[in-house]
């Protein structure tokens, strides 16, 4: 394979690097460790790892753990995926302020070359050797933690050479992703559990009884000591704050900044992760005080948003509320349903969803827990989706067999135009039901795109 020799653009690299896709994929860690061997083990040369897996509250875990590491006056690195807007998303380098930026065009553009001249044309998945970019990014740039979420699973993400992190972290783990995984739920959480390593410490989220029993058969099996919630943690909120709770310790903070009750869970195995990581290496200077800051000021895009400003919100009007959330399989519906009525509780206005879905998720397993909380679901394409997304038509079906009222539009401003309209009155608007459209709504409030029509 052949490739141009003057500089291309950040786009047009991994646009190439698709092309290296094997044409049978199996989940595999030999390309990626391949790849890493020619660049010099640069996985070898980071700073202490933490090593995060689930299915829900990955990227609001992660962004606690960063928030409350910054607060701390440590430098972070942060690996996570898929971006919203722009690639360079995935990979933010700790910066020379202690806050941790998007990587930027020339530095990517670098770092991609150098590894696909040392792939030279062999198969590799895109993940894979922007996996490996990133390593070698975050292995030149100084910091003193490296989050690193993993992509898919576990045991086989390119994410698992790692071989001794500084801390495991396992998030809940729901249906999600079965074609690869397993079709049950035990079979996907022995692939999450599989980044749990020989006498790392592993932070368990809250999990099903049947998730439980695989990630500690696991810990048992490798060596790792677990610390579980509900058996060695909690949280609960009381009077408007947030109480953190394990053997050793009783702390009162301020409610997270990202909105609905499941952050309250993703915050508290965040804080069990940051005391944990902060007694295993003290010098990061990890206390209650960052800890609080971290919650005050932690930022997560597409996570129950609220949309304030930009093209959209003014289509919707400034007397309605816009919400923006890239919840997309059922545990996200349930979640995103009980945000819904508690926000319902403080101020009772009509909802109407606005949800577009690629197409292998599970469209009536999220959808059905609004049944009975909203007016009507507005269904919509994704532009510009990797991969065939459900169409509005087939949306709006599966929300009408769950009870709801829907509607098919052809874009999300034609959809926020038509709610506008609805009979005079406060309204509250969720755009949701995919991270791909999430990036297209974002890409549309900050002029990027074209507005459709």
């Amino acid at each position: 394979m052949t490739f141009s020799t003057t500089r291309p653009t950040s786009d047009a690299l991994l646009a190439e690097m698709m092309l290296l896709h094997p044409k049978l994929i199996d989940l595999s860690l030999g390309r990626v460790e391949r790849l890493l061997g020619k660049l010099g083990h640069p996985e070898q040369r980071l700073a202490p790892v933490v090593h995060i897996a689930g299915t829900n509250g990955k990227g609001s875990t992660t962004a606690y753990l960063k928030a409350i590491i910054e607060a701390a006056g440590q430098r972070v690195h942060v690996y996570t995926s898929p971006h919203l807007v722009r690639f360079h998303e995935r990979i933010a380098l700790a910066g020379a302020d202690g806050v941790a930026q998007p990587i930027g065009e020339d530095a990517l553009v670098e770092v991609l070359m150098r590894v696909r001249a040392v792939n030279d044309g062999d198969d590799i998945t895109q993940f894979e050797i922007t996996t490996a970019a990133a390593l070698l990014a975050f292995s030149e740039t100084p910091a003193d933690v490296v989050l690193l979420e993993v992509g898919l699973g576990g045991r086989l993400d390119a994410t698992n050479v790692i071989k001794s992190p500084a801390l495991t972290v396992i998030t809940p783990i729901s249906m999600d992703h079965a074609e690869k995984l397993g079709p049950t739920l035990a079979k996907i959480a022995a692939e999450k559990a599989g980044i749990l390593k020989t006498g790392t410490a592993g932070i368990v989220a809250v999990q099903p009884d049947e998730v439980l029993a695989v990630i500690e058969a696991r810990a048992r099996a490798v060596g790792a000591p677990l610390t579980i919630f509900g058996r060695d943690y909690d949280a609960y909120e009381q009077n408007g704050r947030l109480v953190f709770q394990r053997d050793d310790a009783l702390i009162d903070l301020p409610l997270p900044a990202l909105i609905g009750r499941h952050q309250l869970s993703n915050a508290a195995t965040a804080i069990a992760a940051a005391l944990t990581l902060g007694e295993r290496l003290p010098h990061l200077g990890i206390d209650e005080r960052a800890i609080e800051i971290g919650l005050r000021t932690v930022v997560w895009p597409a996570r129950m948003q609220r949309l304030l400003s930009g093209p959209l919100s003014a289509l919707v009007g400034s007397t309605n509320e816009l919400w923006l959330d890239g919840g997309h399989n059922p545990a996200a519906g349930d979640m995103l349903a009980d945000t819904l009525a508690a926000l319902d509780e403080k101020s009772s206005k009509p909802v109407f969803l606005i949800v577009g879905m690629m197409g292998q998720k599970d469209a009536l397993g999220f959808i059905a827990p609004f049944r009975g909380l909203v007016r009507a679901v507005y269904t919509v394409p994704i532009p510009g989706a990797h991969e065939a997304p459900h169409s509005q038509e087939k949306l709006a079906d599966v929300a009408r067999s769950a009870g709801l009222q829907a509607f098919e539009r052809a874009s999300v401003p034609d959809a926020l135009r038509t709610i506008a309209n609805l009979p005079p009155g406060s309204k509250r608007v969720l755009i949701c039901g995919s991270l791909y459209l999430a990036g297209h709504v974002l890409t549309l409030q900050q002029n990027l795109a074209d507005d459709e029509a």
